[in-house]
């Protein structure tokens, strides 16, 4: 497995550094009709501390007039403002635009509920920062948006993609290679719905610690399987996984949770945005197999320091990462 990972790995490091300044956590709009003409609207974008948010806005369709001024709060990660507007006619035919989404590194789900049943969703991303309203959107167009923010969130989520990385470095054949990974997608789908539908929370900033952790445990034993070395890890790497598959999981949800979705909406969208995980985790995976069988048929020969490459990779953005996020929990909000 070592011959087939250099140049992927090189790329994730390159990448790696901008991967905390990444925000995968989308921002969130939400307006409910509540009068022929009148809608109350929630904004929530994420956030960090008590006095630092992303720099996205709302632009509401032409002809909106504020009927109270925007309340803003910080609260569990995100900054929440709600208001209330009117506009003639009702929304149909206008066009949201979010201020600040081209220049950014994240999405906008945006969700609206009219008074006669319908519901409108649309997914913006920094390439299209607007959407013209219809009306309705489809059970399908609703689906597709929870399945494209699992599917990014994962890709995007460079420290889950290394702690998986770690794992396929440890695993010496394909059945265990098999079992570990389905542990560890159990695991996280457990704390996913556990998390998601409220059963338990966990803090945000030591959790990123934790899962930052988790990264910098598989590096000495990566070593370990490079010297031919045995531990519990080698020996049961499912397990190893199943139980950092539950601080994983916790990260996925901070997706989910950070938009405060309606109840109704909940089950669909944790169903979806967990399918999506999935497809992404399992694309990087054969990714990386397909990757290994082809440099193997082509028989490259990689520089001994390029074989190594991968390990210290693991290793060394886990202990980066370790230090640099126990840093920020332990500054406290600025």
């Amino acid at each position: 497995m070592k011959r087939a990972l250099p140049l992927l790995v090189a790329a994730l490091a390159a990448f790696a550094p901008r991967a905390s300044a990444h925000e995968v956590r989308p921002a969130y709009l939400e307006l409910r009709q509540t009068g022929e003409d009148t809608f109350d609207v929630l904004w929530k974008v994420p956030a960090s501390g008590d006095d630092l948010r992303l720099g996205l806005y709302v632009g509401l369709p032409d002809g909106c007039t504020k009927l109270t001024e925007p309340r803003g709060v910080f609260v569990a990660g995100s900054y929440a403002e709600r208001w209330r507007v009117k506009r003639l006619g009702g929304l149909s035919g206008g066009t949201i635009h979010i201020a600040g989404l081209a220049g950014s590194q994240t999405d906008v789900l945006i969700h609206i509920h009219y008074s006669d049943g319908r519901s409108e969703t649309h997914l913006l991303r920094p390439d299209t920062p607007w959407v013209k309203l219809s009306g309705a959107s489809s059970m399908g167009g609703r689906a597709l948006a929870y399945l494209r923010l699992g599917i990014e969130h994962i890709l995007l989520g460079v420290d889950h993609l290394l702690f998986v990385l770690g794992l396929l470095l440890i695993v010496g054949n394909r059945w265990m290679l098999i079992k570990t990974i389905t542990a560890f997608t159990l695991a996280h789908s457990l704390t996913l719905a556990i998390a998601t539908l409220g059963y338990a929370h966990a803090p945000l900033a030591p959790l990123n610690a934790a899962i930052a952790l988790s990264i910098l445990f598989l590096g000495p034993e990566i070593v370990r399987v490079w010297r031919g070395e045995t531990s519990f890890t080698i020996r049961h790497p499912w397990i190893v996984a199943f139980a950092f598959g539950l601080l994983h999981g916790f990260g996925f949800a901070s997706g989910l949770n950070s938009m405060g979705l309606p109840k109704a909406e909940i089950p669909l969208a944790l169903f979806l945005f967990n399918v999506g995980v999935e497809i992404g985790q399992l694309g990087f995976v054969l990714m990386i197999l397909r990757l290994e069988r082809s440099f193997r048929l082509l028989e490259i020969r990689w520089p001994r320091f390029a074989l190594a490459l991968p390990g210290y990779t693991v290793g060394v953005l886990g202990a980066y990462w370790t230090i640099q996020r126990a840093a920020m929990m332990l500054a406290g909000p600025r």
